[in-house]
């Protein structure tokens, strides 16, 4: 019972139900690779990659984070700061959230496992950024963009061919999506990040700045899903589903403001969620009717 009790409060830890927002993503990345539906294998095993490295990032940054997290209001109750979990049992997923993620990185061929040690130090290192730089916003979305990059490589062994644009679009397209909405989520903490002297664009400039930053990542995000239907050759299901995908980041922007956040968790987790789902299943079904 020790161990269920533990495994269940590492999970809560790391919010493992929001895996649902990079996991989208890298299987449009394997859908657009394969042409189609990928080899079960290469289903498996990118989903396993994708599971271990959300889990060893949110991980690690609960762990760098944990005395910061203790001293912000926001995020006092979270169990490492309360001391539900001890730092030792989340070390110890981390290491076999890594340990899992090398195996699937194995697995799915030789650049994917070239390409692991890099990424373990990009799923490690993204927590200290927001200690030194206000770009620590799009650093974790480029980290959250090894997503799809990552099930591309998986599917097609390459990643600098002349057919490996669709892979960098979906790349920049996702690093500006994840980045918009942390510049929202960071207006949360602008008081204890000028406190604890944490950069942030809300932190430096307020959040006027910071929210129409995002909207600007945003229509990027949209720009960039747009051009990909016709480098990958996709129809117009895919392309509607893009535009769909567009109106709900605008609906998020239009429920935010600088003075009332009372919706951020409406539009962080539900409209995101929604969004990613929604490309998804446009890009299938276009798939598989085209």
């Amino acid at each position: 019972m020790v161990v269920v009790r533990r495994a269940a409060s590492f999970l809560e830890l790391i919010k493992f139900e929001h895996t649902v927002f990079a996991l989208p993503f890298a299987y449009l990345g394997m859908l657009i690779a394969a042409g189609g539906p990928p080899t079960a294998w290469q289903f498996v095993w990118i989903t396993v990659a994708m599971a271990a490295a959300r889990t060893l990032g949110m991980g690690a940054n609960r762990l760098i984070d944990q005395q910061l997290d203790a001293r912000n209001p926001r995020t006092a109750n979270r169990p490492l700061a309360t001391g539900a979990i001890s730092p030792r049992t989340v070390w110890i997923g981390c290491a076999f959230a890594a340990a899992i993620l090398g195996l699937a990185a194995y697995a799915l061929g030789p650049l994917t496992w070239r390409l692991y040690p890099g990424a373990l130090l990009v799923l490690v290192a993204y927590p200290f950024t927001k200690r030194v730089t206000i770009l620590s916003h799009f650093l974790l979305g480029a980290t959250d963009a090894l997503a799809p990059l990552g099930a591309w490589a998986a599917v097609r062994g390459s990643l600098f061919g002349p057919g490996d644009l669709p892979a960098w679009i979906l790349f920049f397209a996702v690093t500006f999506w994840i980045a918009g909405f942390d510049l929202i989520y960071a207006c949360q903490d602008i008081d204890f990040d000028r406190r604890e002297h944490l950069h942030s664009v809300p932190a430096r400039y307020g959040a006027p700045t910071a929210l129409r930053l995002s909207a600007v990542c945003h229509a990027w995000t949209t720009l960039l899903l747009l051009v990909l239907a016709p480098v990958s050759g996709l129809g117009w299901i895919y392309f509607a589903g893009a535009l769909a995908a567009g109106s709900l980041l605008a609906y998020e922007h239009a429920i935010i403001t600088p003075s009332d956040l009372s919706r951020l968790d409406t539009a962080f987790f539900n409209i995101n969620g929604v969004m990613s789902l929604t490309l998804l299943a446009a890009t299938a079904v276009d798939l598989a009717v085209g």
